[in-house]
């Protein structure tokens, strides 16, 4: 069964305005399916390569004369990865011929590791990210609890047997660290990266410290910092940044870290079903993961995102800007009732957001318990966003 995605109404309108679009996220996480079904929507004929295929492969062997050969089509080519020499070729057949939708390029890692700068096809290219599944998208199949167990990718989602997904997240874990990052030029063993997938599970949502990482795995910090990056710039972990200003008072400096999806998390904690979560000593890491993870993924590039933290304590989980402008600051709470705190109220005489939010995992509708701080659902919280 085919689950559309939030993405898909945009990807067809930039196709009628871009000669390229790319789509980037994680393997697995339903790219070829979604473009799969946006083939059936195009305007005009389309081709797929494939480039794990040695067949499709084979045939951008000469590309010039192949897209020569097919400039009237869309062409879809998927892992593009796999042939980054390509990349160089595509600017100056999109000057050759330049009609809109002539490529769509789909890709495991962001443009930084895929080297397609936007010097490169400036004005020619634009990219998109395709998430695991959101909230929004798969509510009408279940309700926030299996999807936070579960996490976003499509093959875990629908499986019902906790020990088949346990074998499945065992398996992409394992292809991504031994192939897929290497294939996009990580040369740390694939030892060191199991353990520092490990350790990362372990500090979600909490503050990254380097030095302290390399010390526990007996690298240098430099290789610790390189393999962050892989691992961010391939979608598997987000690193949120702290917001700083000439306030007057001393703040945390450093990234939050988090797994991007919550299934893999769940996974390397050794969490099985919803009463694990519950009990897990880490359940308020956690429900703040997802909480942010959701929550920027269904408001997109269109905000700027940070986190909040002064050294004496204060802290506030997520930020959201509007160019200057603080537009939330929000709290998650794994909590029926939460009550307000000294945090929140120092963020707002410190930050001024426009609104303040606690989180909760369920309430029917939002509700003040103080001038302008609000109890809602991530979800109801994404509404009130985008009405402001």
């Amino acid at each position: 069964m085919y689950i559309k995605r939030v993405i898909e109404d945009k990807l067809l309108l930039l196709l009628e305005h871009f000669p390229a679009v790319a789509i980037l996220g994680p393997r697995q996480v339903g790219k070829t399916t979604l473009v799969k079904e946006i083939r059936k929507q195009l305007t005009k004929e389309s081709i797929y390569l494939d480039l794990e295929n040695p067949a499709d492969l084979a045939v951008l062997n000469h590309p010039v004369e192949f897209f020569n050969s097919v400039s009237d089509k869309t062409t879809i080519i998927d892992e593009i990865q796999r042939k980054p020499d390509l990349l160089p070729v595509l600017r100056s057949i999109i000057d050759n011929k330049r009609v809109n939708s002539r490529l769509i390029l789909l890709g495991s890692a962001s443009h930084q590791l895929l080297f397609l700068s936007n010097e490169t096809l400036a004005g020619r290219i634009v990219y998109m990210e395709l998430t695991p599944f959101g909230h929004t998208e798969i509510e009408h199949l279940s309700d926030f609890r299996g999807h936070w167990l579960k996490g976003g990718f499509p093959d875990p989602f629908n499986m019902a047997k906790n020990n088949i997904r346990k074998e499945w997240t065992k398996s992409f874990l394992s292809a991504y660290i031994e192939r897929d990052l290497r294939l996009l030029g990580l040369n740390t063993s694939p030892s060191t990266l199991h353990r520092l997938f490990q350790m990362i599970s372990s500090l979600h949502g909490g503050i990254l410290n380097i030095s302290s990482l390399a010390k526990s795995l007996g690298v240098s910090s430099p290789t610790v910092n390189n393999a962050i990056s892989y691992i961010e710039r391939s979608f598997i972990i987000r690193l949120l940044q702290p917001w700083y200003s000439n306030i007057g008072k001393r703040l945390i400096k450093s990234s939050k870290i988090y797994i991007r999806d919550s299934g893999i998390v769940n996974y390397l904690l050794g969490i099985s079903t919803y009463e694990d979560l519950l009990r897990h000593p880490m359940l308020g890491h956690l429900w703040e993961g997802y909480v942010v993870e959701d929550i920027i993924n269904t408001l997109t590039d269109e905000y700027q995102y940070y986190f909040y933290r002064t050294a004496d304590g204060t802290e506030c989980d997520l930020l959201i800007f509007k160019k200057n402008d603080c537009i939330a600051a929000i709290d998650a709470k794994f909590s029926p009732n939460p009550k307000r705190t000294k945090s929140m109220a120092i963020t707002l005489q410190d930050l001024k957001p426009k609104k303040a939010f606690y989180a909760v995992p369920d309430c029917k509708t939002p509700y003040a318990i103080a001038d302008n701080q609000f109890v809602a659902t991530p979800w109801q919280i994404t509404d009130i966003i985008r009405s402001m």
